[in-house]
């Protein structure tokens, strides 16, 4: 069921969870790397204890976390690469559906079910990213900013993304689409702790700046 496959998980002040995170992913992924993006608190001390730890001196972004961390998977012989996120809002049980479907795919997008839980400023963010995202590279997703991913190792360069910060989601996307690479979609469940992490309605408007940007540089 494994196939080689490595979860990678970008990190930054997440002492506090990081441990169970790891904890449950363990079982369902052959390795795992956990890329500090300049932590100031124990995250690298924790996750050192169950995986592979690598470190930025300073916090660069989660984009290029995730870059460094894929990069190091792939370069060290993955075949399968699955990225989540170290705050627990993502279930590692799911872990074997993303690897069902990469038998017909190339990259496993999960997408959020939209519930009440969800803030109405992200609902609205994530729909206009998306209809944006339709309309530029053709592809439609539900849920374009969902950080939970699975895609072949051996596609990776072609995904391999510039952004540095949360764009670099819609960025794989882009890429997708450039490459014309098979994807599916699977419903996942999301668990919201802090309110207000993760995209601002900032993040939102230069993703989609940056969207048309991508589109015009192809």
């Amino acid at each position: 069921m494994k196939q080689n496959t490595w979860a990678v998980i970008a990190a930054y002040n997440e002492g506090q969870r990081i441990g169970k995170v790891l904890e449950k992913t363990k079982g369902f992924v052959d390795k795992i790397v956990v890329v500090d993006d300049g932590s100031s608190d124990n995250t690298y001390e924790i996750a050192s204890r169950n995986a592979v730890t690598l470190q930025h001196v300073v916090n660069l972004g989660k984009g290029a976390a995730l870059k460094t961390g894929c990069d190091y998977a792939a370069r060290e012989g993955a075949s399968i690469i699955v990225v989540l996120d170290a705050d627990g809002q993502h279930e590692p049980r799911e872990i074997p559906r993303f690897i069902s479907e990469l038998k017909d795919a190339d990259v496993v997008f999960g997408y959020r079910r939209l519930n009440k839980k969800m803030p109405a400023v992200l609902r609205f963010g994530n729909w206009f990213i998306n209809s944006v995202c339709g309309v530029l590279f053709g592809i439609s997703l539900k849920d374009t900013q969902s950080g939970y991913r699975a895609f072949r190792a051996d596609v990776y360069r072609k995904i391999r993304w510039s952004a540095v910060d949360y764009s670099m989601e819609s960025e794989m996307i882009a890429k997708v689409g450039n490459n014309h690479l098979r994807y599916r979609e699977i419903p996942i469940e999301t668990i919201y702790g802090d309110r207000y992490k993760g995209t601002t309605v900032w993040d939102g408007i230069k993703i989609v700046f940056s969207m048309i940007w991508w589109k015009i540089a192809k």
